[in-house]
């Protein structure tokens, strides 16, 4: 699978939308050319005549390793205003999924880091292979996860984010099943299958019906934000990765060392 799109998106007849995280040399991580790819066929969404349902994957070996460190590198030389765009787009893009106006079906395999537990959050449906790894570890890099933290709470709660947040553990499939952040795991070989099978459901259900159902649920939920929250989220998260907690966390991990904050060994 080649890295020659970093999204690709495709629409067979009976309205499902396939999208498709493809930055499989990199596992996925995410870069400006991924965050503008989503935004993309977000926005293109309405373009498509009939669409029903998307199903989310990841192509190669992981569903999605979080952002990519190099570029989060790249980012911190350039200006706060560029900074604060990017984190901007990054919590656009999740918050756009959140809201799409038909169901999102998430089929999970391999890691699933960082900011891929905030695509997830956001899904409708997620499925999980047995081998999916998850983990919110942006602090371990001297980051935090502010702008997915209102659909973090939505699917995992408020209590176990607590946990997973701040201490960055890794946790498998089964965890992440008992927590909400996935609603069920399947055998590897059985992912594609069994995601294909809730599609067939969904696409049992009157479409107007599914779109205010779901515009309901989020009226009630953490991650329908006003526009000064998110301000303050981005902002906050944008201010991080400009800080100096991030600069030696982004160069310890280049230099494959232990971040001056770990205890020495």
């Amino acid at each position: 699978m080649s890295d020659e799109s970093p999204v690709l998106v495709s629409v067979d007849d009976r309205g499902v939308v396939t999208v498709a995280l493809n930055r499989p040399s990199v596992n996925n991580a995410y870069n400006g050319a991924m965050i503008d790819g989503i935004l993309a066929a977000l926005d293109g969404f309405a373009d498509i005549p009939g669409a029903r349902a998307v199903l989310l994957r990841g192509n190669g070996r992981h569903f999605q390793a979080g952002a990519d460190l190099k570029w989060i590198t790249s980012v911190r030389a350039d200006s706060e205003a560029a900074n604060i765009e990017v984190s901007r787009r990054t919590a656009a893009a999740v918050d756009r999924l959140n809201h799409l106006p038909v169901p999102v079906v998430a089929m999970v395999h391999g890691g699933c880091f960082g900011g891929g537990t905030g695509i997830v959050s956001a899904c409708d449906v997620v499925i999980a292979a047995d081998d999916a790894i998850f983990s919110i570890a942006e602090a371990r890099w001297g980051l935090h996860a502010g702008i997915i933290i209102p659909q973090l709470n939505d699917a995992m709660s408020v209590r176990q984010v607590r946990r997973y947040a701040l201490t960055g553990e890794r946790f498998d499939a089964a965890e992440a099943r008992r927590v909400g952040l996935v609603h069920e795991v399947v055998e590897r070989a059985r992912l594609e299958a069994r995601a294909g099978e809730v599609i067939d459901a969904i696409l049992q259900n009157a479409p107007g019906a599914l779109a205010r159902t779901k515009a309901h649920v989020l009226e009630h939920a953490w991650g329908t934000l006003s526009e000064p929250t998110m301000a303050g989220l981005v902002a906050s998260h944008a201010g991080a990765r400009l800080g100096a907690e991030a600069g030696e966390g982004l160069a310890s991990f280049v230099e494959k060392r232990s971040a001056a904050w770990a205890p020495k060994a």
